[in-house]
């Protein structure tokens, strides 16, 4: 097949080579669509042991703005992200999955560390609240994370936390705490900050919602700034008789307090599934929070149709991931909603050693202030040009291949287009040396890809591509290379590149896709509960054998009671198999 596209490039060589328009599509990485692996994450130096849990990353492009939303889902007491929060074979979990289609955001749901007041709870009454230790740092910690990797293209103006029960209470305290992190927050029967383990199925004498405003706005600090910028979702059952229902309302009257300002309520509406929302606008006339009562629901997450119907998970009611994710899209106060400029067409015209890239966009929010070229080949191209509706600019190159994009930027929104993916061009006659064969990955850890290729005849060296961008600044002299630096569970793509003597590149090689591990690789054993104690997978309480980590009572602690068991993380154990 080779020959056959050289003979071509030979032939067009001495003519013009015009590259057909390509259309510009967003370019965010699309994920696998699926849940991840259980992965580790940060130590806690308080609770003891690592963050541990599971996210989801789309394949669906970003609703808003042109990068992807995060939103931390954080289970309630008792629950687990691998039992509850998560898909598993027979329901979705919390229901996640189609809200993070739909809006093409990544969702993170991780397990509390420790054993917080028995029942695998998030520490909402800690006394001693900050961003340095405890259950409030390791979480975040994992938004950094998630943000500082570009692999995910995170908005960090679209970073939204949400939780029940405990984790419904350290849901407002992080709102409260870091409000310059979450622009939005979704507090599912979660009592307040100050209150006690002890005061969840009451108000305690003189607490109100000024109170649990002060605190909040304590909570924050230097921040409390971003409150003004920040919108609320509150939301509780009517048949709830564990967390006192009105901590709600309270709740959803106490960020207001902390927003500051005057508030005008709006008129009650029902919510599909049973739910009714009462709505608040602040002076500017935008929607700050929400207030869901659903009818007849107890002390659960409300799932909506397909999720778990069990252990605090209710699908019969409301479907509050696919309400909460709506709220926060439409009334984000961060995230522009401006349109951003769109290419319209892109590419390149031969002659000679010249390649002139034209291309041309629209802008409706404004006009176009510069274009930006970027072009891989024996003479790379990072050049901001031109201006306005259209442009045109020619390039000096060296002989070779190349592949290149444009991007349309507004400088006064400061958004700028998807790239405008210019196809593969020749520069000169066409290189003799083919591409490397039979690239292959040779092994792949959570953070790096091994490659190797067979050596091609007259070449003097090769360079590797990943994700289209070349990753090798010097040629190798050999048919190997590792990949370091990368992500977990991630996916990308590679290919290789012969040269000769003279730095002439071939063609790259036919593409290879390549996923790295996990950061833990989950396991299971099935054994009497007696042996997985023995083991150290479980432990004894009262005559009882519980998994060590998460808690779960598998029965009496005896040979004759067997259990299987998944190990999802460094010392934490799950009734049930790997997911």
């Amino acid at each position: 097949m080779q020959p056959s596209i050289k003979q071509l490039f030979g032939r067009l060589a001495a003519s013009l080579l015009i590259l057909a328009p390509s259309a510009a599509g967003a370019q965010v990485t699309a994920g696998p669509g699926a849940w991840s692996a259980n992965q580790t994450w940060a130590a806690d130096s308080v609770n003891g042991g690592n963050l541990s849990g599971y996210f989801y990353w789309p394949a669906t492009q970003p609703a808003l703005g042109g990068k992807r939303a995060l939103v931390i889902v954080l289970h309630g007491c008792a629950q687990t992200a691998a039992g509850d929060v998560i898909a598993s074979g027979s329901d979705q979990g919390f229901n996640w999955k189609a809200a993070a289609d739909q809006y093409g955001a990544v969702i993170v749901a991780p397990n509390a560390t420790g054993n917080v007041y028995g029942n695998h709870c998030w520490d909402y009454t800690n006394t001693n609240h900050n961003r340095s230790t405890g259950h409030d740092a390791i979480l975040l910690n994992l938004v950094s994370r998630f943000v500082g990797n570009s692999s995910y293209a995170i908005d960090p103006k679209q970073v939204y936390v949400t939780g029940l029960s405990s984790g419904g209470g350290e849901t407002m305290v992080l709102g409260c705490m870091a409000p310059d992190i979450f622009a939005g927050v979704g507090i599912n029967a979660g009592p307040p900050p100050g209150t006690t383990t002890g005061q969840i199925g009451f108000v305690p004498s003189g607490y109100t919602s000024t109170t649990a405003a002060n605190n909040c706005k304590s909570l924050a600090g230097g921040n409390a700034s971003f409150f003004s910028t920040q919108i609320a979702s509150v939301i509780w059952g009517t048949s709830d008789f564990t967390v006192a229902q009105a901590y709600g309302p309270m709740d959803a009257a106490a960020m207001r307090g902390a927003y500051g300002g005057s508030f005008t309520q709006g008129a009650t509406a029902s919510v599909a599934g049973g739910g009714s929302n009462i709505p608040y606008r602040d002076a500017a006339g935008k929607l700050r929070t929400s207030e869901i009562t659903v009818n007849g629901m107890g002390h659960a997450w409300p799932a909506g149709a397909g999720g778990q119907n069990n252990n605090f998970v209710d699908a019969t009611k409301v479907n509050y991931p696919a309400f909460v994710m709506d709220f926060w899209f439409n009334n984000n106060l961060r995230a522009s909603a401006v349109p951003a400029p769109v290419m319209t067409a892109c590419s390149a015209v031969i002659s000679g050693n010249t390649a002139t890239v034209t291309g041309s966009a629209t802008d409706a929010a404004g006009s176009i202030s510069s274009y930006r070229v970027v072009l891989s080949g024996p003479s790379p191209v990072d050049q901001t040009t031109g201006s306005g509706a259209s442009f045109s600019v020619g390039y000096a190159l060296a002989n070779g291949y190349y592949t290149g994009s444009v991007t349309a930027n507004d400088a006064g929104t400061g958004l700028s287009s998807a790239p405008c993916t210019l196809a593969q061009f020749l520069v000169g006659t066409a290189p003799a040396l083919p591409p490397p064969a039979s690239l292959t990955v040779t092994a792949t850890t959570s953070s790096s890809v091994s490659l190797s290729w067979s050596a091609v005849s007259g070449a003097s060296g090769y360079h590797v591509y990943r994700n289209g961008a070349k990753v090798t600044s010097t040629a190798l002299t050999g048919t190997s290379f590792t990949n370091t630096g990368l992500a977990a569970a991630a996916s990308y793509t590679y290919q290789a590149s012969a040269v000769d003597a003279s730095g002439v590149e071939s063609a790259p090689s036919s593409p290879v896709t390549a996923t790295t591990k996990p950061a833990f690789t989950c396991t299971v054993t099935t054994s009497s509960n007696y042996a997985h104690v023995v083991a150290g997978r479980a432990y004894n309480s009262f005559g009882y054998a519980l998994a060590t980590g998460s808690n779960q009572n598998m029965g009496l602690n005896n040979i004759f009671f067997t259990t299987t068991l998944a190990q999802t993380a460094a010392g934490y154990f799950v009734i049930g198999t790997c997911p």
